[in-house]
C-alpha cells in the first residue's frame, strides 16, 4: 500500500517534524516502506536541561558522587533537620538530604565514605543515639525502650498511689530518673557540645525546674507524658512509614527459575536477562518479561491502580508487580530486579521523598527560629512578672512551660510526612511523583495541556466509520478494502485488516501500487481502486456529495469506474477520556490539547471529550510557544504527554507529566509519571496534590494554634506543664495521624 496522498495521523505523540510529514517519534519517521519522500532525514529535539525542585532548570549535577546511608536512633524531626544542615557544612559535601520519614541520608561528595567519621560525629553530636548505617552492613532494628517506660510508669503509679510521705518523693524522684536519665544524659553532652536549642535540654531544663520548686510529681509526670508521646509518636511515624513503603515495595525475594531439568528457586536479584521464570497462579509477577508460554490475566493494580484484570498470551509484556490470578505461565526475562518495574516505583518513592517542597524548607528554616523565640519569650515571662509581682514561683512555672512547648517537633515532623503519604497515595494509583516539590506545585495549577495521540487517544489507529455508495453492502466494501490492503504493513492498512479479520476477503489479483496515491487491482476482471482523493480524480471517477471531510484518515474506493464508498480510519479515544475532562473542569482547570496532527482531526477529538481550547499543526519548538501563550492566560500549567518530541514542552511546563507507556525521553523529563494509561490518572493527581497541601496547612496552623493556646493560658496562669507536654508530643502525634489519612483516600 502506498500512503495514499492522505494526511495520516500519527501512531503516538505525533508532532510533524522540519520536513513537514507527520511522525510519531524520530526513529518511527515515515514508517511506509514505499513512502514517496523517505529521503528525507528528520532531527531528533533534544529536551532541555531538568527543572529543579524549585522550577528552575538545573544546568548541571553537583560535584562528586551521591551515597545512601541509614541514620537510626532518630529521636524526632527537629534533630533529623539539624543533622542535615550541619552535615551539609561539612568540607567536601556538595549536598546533603536527610529525608526522616525514610531514615535515608543523601550525601554528594567527591568521596563520601571518606566522610563518614566526620558524618558520624555530627549525627552523634546531634541525636546521641543516631547510628549511620552503610548499605553494605544491612539494616539493623532499632530498639523500643519500651521496658523502662513501663518500668518508670509502675514507679509513677506506686508514688502517687502511697500515702508514706517518705516514700513518696523518694518513688517519685526514682520514677523520674528511670524516665529521664536518657533525656538528661543527652542534654548534658548537647550542653557541653554547644547545643542549647535541643529537645532534650529543654525537656530536662523544664523538669529540672519543676523538681527545684518542689513540683516533684509534676517533673515526674511530665517527663512520663512526654515519653510516652514520644513512644507513640515514634511508633505511629514507624507504622506510617510502613504503610508507604509495603504499598509500593512490590520486589520478590525468590523466583522460579526454569531449566531443562525442571524448575529450582533462585534469588530474584540473581535473574539475569534471557532467563525462563515460572509464574503460577496467586503469584505475583517478579520481574519484567515477557510470555513465553501459558494465557491468564493479570492484575495490575498494585503498579497502575487499574482494577480491571488485563489478558496476556504468548508474546505480550508482563511487567514486574502485577499478580497473574488464572493460568500457568513462563516468563522471558527482559530485565534484571534492579531495572525492573518494581524497582523502579520504589526508587521514585525514596528518591522523591529528598526532593523537599518548599513548604517543607520553608518549616526548617523557621523551626530554627522558633525555639529561641519562645525561649526568650520563657525567660522574659519568668523574669519581668516575677520581677514585678515577687510571685516568682508561678511565673518561673510558667515560663517552663513555654520550655516543654518550645520545640517544633510537631512543624518539622507533619510536612514532610504529608508530603511523603502523598506520594505512597499516588503510587498505589499508578501515579509517580517525583518529589514533594512537584506535588506541591501540582497544587498550583490553574490549567492542563495534553498532547493528543498517546495521551486523549489510544495512540493507535482503528476504522471509525465504512460509509458505502451505490448500492454497496458495509461488509464486502470493507473486505474488499481489506483484500487490496493484506500485503501492506502500513500503521492504516494494519487498521483495516484488524477491522475485517474474522470476514472471507475476496480474491482480488494483478494488486499494483499507485506511487503516493494508494492501489490498484483487479476483482473477477473489473478494476478495483483504493486509496487517496488524488487517485480517483486521476481516473476520472466523480465522489458521491456525502464524501466530504471528516477529521480522519480516508480510503476512497471505486469499483468499476464508479465510486463505492469510503474508510474513515482515525485515532480511538480513551474510554474515560470525555469523563476525566469533566473531572479537570470541576476541579476548576482549565483544558487545552496541542497536537501536531491536522486541523480537522485535533478539533473532533477535542469536541468529543470537551477541551477547551486546541492548537494544532504544531513543531516541538512551537508547542512550548502555544503553551507560553496560555499560561500567559490561566497560570500554571500541567502538560500531560508521551512522545519523545514532547520532552522539550514537558520540561518547559510549569508541572510535565509523562504517561508510563511513552518514550523515555518523556519520562525522563517529566515531574510526574503515569503507569496506566487512563486520562483519569491526571484529575487523580490533582486531587492527591491538593489534599497533600492541605493537610500539611492544617497540621501547621493546628500545631501553631495549640502552642500559641497554651501560652496564652499559661500566662493567664491556667496551663500546666502536662498540658504543654500535650501541646509538643501529643499535637506531634496527631498531626502524624493526620498526615498519613491521605493514603486511605479512595
Amino acid at each position: 500500500m502506498t500512503d495514499h496522498g492522505r494526511q495520516t495521523p500519527p501512531a503516538s505523540g505525533g508532532t510533524p517534524c522540519g520536513c513537514g510529514h507527520e511522525h510519531a517519534h524520530p526513529h518511527e519517521a515515515h514508517p511506509h516502506t514505499h513512502h514517496s519522500h523517505d529521503s528525507c532525514h528528520c532531527h531528533d529535539h533534544a529536551a532541555p536541561p531538568r527543572k529543579a525542585p524549585d522550577g528552575k532548570a538545573a544546568h548541571g549535577h553537583a560535584p562528586g558522587k551521591q551515597r545512601v546511608y541509614t541514620v537510626q536512633g532518630l529521636g524526632c524531626a527537629h534533630c533529623a533537620a539539624e543533622i542535615e544542615h550541619q552535615v551539609s557544612r561539612l568540607p567536601g559535601v556538595a549536598d546533603c538530604v536527610l529525608v526522616y520519614e525514610t531514615r535515608q541520608l543523601r550525601v554528594t561528595a567527591p568521596d563520601p565514605d571518606a566522610l563518614l567519621p566526620d558524618i558520624r560525629r555530627v549525627c552523634v553530636a546531634v541525636e546521641s543515639t543516631a547510628k549511620v548505617i552503610v548499605p553494605e552492613d544491612g539494616q539493623e532494628e532499632e530498639a523500643t525502650p519500651l521496658r523502662a517506660l513501663l518500668a518508670g510508669a509502675v514507679c509513677f503509679a506506686a508514688g502517687m498511689l502511697t500515702p508514706h510521705p517518705i516514700a513518696k518523693p523518694v518513688l517519685v524522684v526514682a520514677a523520674y530518673l528511670v524516665l529521664g536519665w536518657r533525656v538528661l544524659w543527652t542534654a548534658l553532652g548537647n550542653l557541653l557540645r554547644g547545643r542549647v536549642f535541643d529537645e532534650n535540654f529543654l525537656m530536662s531544663l523544664a523538669t529540672l525546674g519543676a523538681l527545684i520548686i518542689g513540683e516533684y510529681p509534676e517533673a515526674a509526670g511530665v517527663m512520663l507524658f512526654y515519653r510516652v508521646g514520644e513512644y507513640f509518636e515514634d511508633r505511629a511515624v514507624a507504622r506510617s512509614r510502613r504503610q508507604i513503603m509495603q504499598a509500593v515495595d512490590l520486589r520478590p525475594e525468590v523466583v522460579q527459575l526454569v531449566e531443562s531439568s525442571g524448575t529450582r528457586e533462585i534469588a530474584a536479584a540473581d535473574a539475569r536477562v534471557g532467563d525462563i521464570v515460572l509464574v503460577r497462579p496467586g503469584d505475583r509477577v517478579p520481574l519484567d518479561g515477557v510470555v513465553l508460554e501459558g494465557e491468564s490475566r493479570l492484575d495490575t493494580s498494585a503498579v497502575t491502580g487499574e482494577p480491571t484484570p488485563v489478558r496476556v498470551a504468548p508474546g505480550d509484556k508482563a511487567v514486574s508487580g502485577c499478580v497473574n490470578t488464572d493460568g500457568l505461565l513462563k516468563l522471558r526475562v527482559t530485565h534484571v530486579l534492579a531495572e525492573s518495574m518494581v524497582q523502579r516505583i520504589l526508587d521514585s518513592v525514596e528518591n522523591a521523598a529528598a526532593r523537599k517542597p518548599r513548604l517543607d524548607r520553608f518549616i526548617t528554616r523557621f523551626s530554627r527560629v522558633y525555639t529561641p523565640v519562645v525561649v526568650v519569650i520563657a525567660a522574659l515571662t519568668a523574669l519581668i512578672p516575677g520581677l514585678a509581682t515577687g510571685n516568682w514561683s508561678q511565673w518561673v512555672y510558667t515560663a517552663l512551660t513555654f520550655l516543654v512547648i518550645s520545640c517544633p517537633c510537631a512543624l518539622v515532623l507533619s510536612v514532610p510526612l504529608t508530603y511523603f503519604a502523598g506520594i505512597g497515595a499516588g503510587s498505589k494509583r499508578g501515579i509517580l511523583f517525583k518529589g514533594g516539590a512537584s506535588l506541591e506545585m501540582l497544587e498550583t495549577v490553574k490549567m492542563v495541556v495534553m498532547d493528543k495521540t498517546g495521551t486523549i487517544t489510544q495512540g493507535n489507529f482503528a476504522v471509525q466509520r465504512v460509509a458505502p455508495a451505490g448500492g454497496m453492502d458495509k461488509t464486502a466494501l470493507l473486505a474488499l478494502a481489506a483484500a487490496c490492503e493484506h500485503a501492506s504493513t502500513h500503521p492504516i492498512a494494519r487498521s483495516i485488516l484488524t477491522a475485517a479479520q474474522d470476514m472471507a476477503l475476496p480474491a482480488v489479483t494483478d494488486i499494483r501500487e499507485q506511487a503516493g496515491e494508494g492501489v490498484s487491482a483487479m476483482l473477477d476482471g473489473k478494476t478495483v481502486l483504493c486509496g487517496s482523493r488524488k487517485l480517483l480524480a486521476r481516473h476520472h471517477i466523480a465522489l458521491a456529495d456525502d464524501a466530504g471531510e471528516t477529521g480522519g484518515a480516508e480510503v476512497l474506493l471505486a469499483l468499476d469506474g464508479a465510486f463505492i464508498g469510503q474508510l474513515i480510519i482515525a485515532d480511538t479515544v480513551k474510554a474515560d477520556a470525555a469523563d476525566a475532562v469533566a473531572r479537570m473542569k470541576r476541579q476548576g482547570l482549565a483544558t487545552a490539547m496541542l497536537t501536531g496532527d491536522g486541523e480537522d482531526n485535533a478539533r473532533a477529538v477535542a469536541g468529543a471529550v470537551g477541551v477547551d481550547e486546541v492548537r494544532a499543526r504544531l513543531l516541538p519548538q512551537d508547542k512550548l510557544t502555544a503553551l507560553d501563550e496560555l499560561r500567559a492566560a490561566h497560570g500554571a500549567a500541567l502538560f500531560v504527554g508521551d512522545g519523545i518530541n514532547d520532552a522539550p514542552v514537558l520540561a518547559g511546563a510549569d508541572v510535565g507529566a509523562a504517561m508510563g507507556s511513552g518514550a523515555d525521553a518523556a519520562i525522563e523529563a517529566a515531574d510526574v509519571v503515569f503507569l496506566r494509561t487512563e486520562l483519569s490518572a491526571i484529575p487523580d493527581a490533582v486531587d492527591i496534590a491538593r489534599s497533600a497541601g492541605r493537610i500539611a496547612r492544617q497540621n501547621i496552623v493546628f500545631a501553631l494554634a495549640v502552642k500559641l493556646a497554651v501560652m496564652v493560658l499559661g500566662l493567664a496562669g491556667r496551663a500546666s506543664m502536662w498540658l504543654a507536654v500535650f501541646a509538643d508530643s501529643g499535637v506531634a502525634m496527631l498531626c502524624v495521624l493526620n498526615a498519613v489519612r491521605i493514603l486511605r483516600r479512595k
